[in-house]
């Protein structure tokens, strides 16, 4: 794959965004997850993220290696739904899309469209869109028995 992200596609839930797909393996994503400017963290015991150029985080689980969630971040200029994009304020969001709901314990926007949204406290605006694969709600999601 070219490590190039196509930072106008859009944002597809279930499947992906940037050009970049869910459920990808880190073998196939090698070049871009090596590319100058990513920075690799471990949030959390099965987990592996990768930040690129400020535009892209993704989120591979380590004991399958497959990625389950793309977040769109700062510098990503395509839209979820056509109509939803990083820096709308919350309240135009919802008007537009009102199957989200928040959780108060992820402090997440969630759809059960397959997506979440983070919000900047101070501004109220779309600071992150994530997708995400389904399999993420199932009990054997940590282990990677997906």
């Amino acid at each position: 794959m070219n490590p190039k992200i196509d930072i106008t596609a859009p944002i597809i839930p279930w499947e992906g965004l940037g050009g970049v797909k869910l459920y990808s393996h880190i073998r196939e994503l090698k070049e871009l997850v090596e590319s100058e400017n990513t920075k690799a963290f471990i949030p959390f015991g099965s987990s592996l993220r990768y930040e690129i150029d400020e535009t892209i985080s993704l989120h591979f689980n380590i004991y399958n290696g497959k990625l389950y969630k793309i977040r769109a971040l700062e510098k990503y200029k395509g839209k979820l739904f056509d109509q939803i994009y990083i820096g709308q304020t919350i309240e135009e969001t919802l008007k537009l899309e009102p199957s989200f709901r928040y959780d108060d314990f992820e402090e997440v926007y969630e759809s059960k469209k397959g997506v979440f949204i983070e919000t900047d406290p101070i501004t109220d605006s779309v600071l992150w869109i994530s997708v995400f694969v389904r399999e993420l709600y199932s009990d054997e999601f940590d282990e990677g028995l997906w």
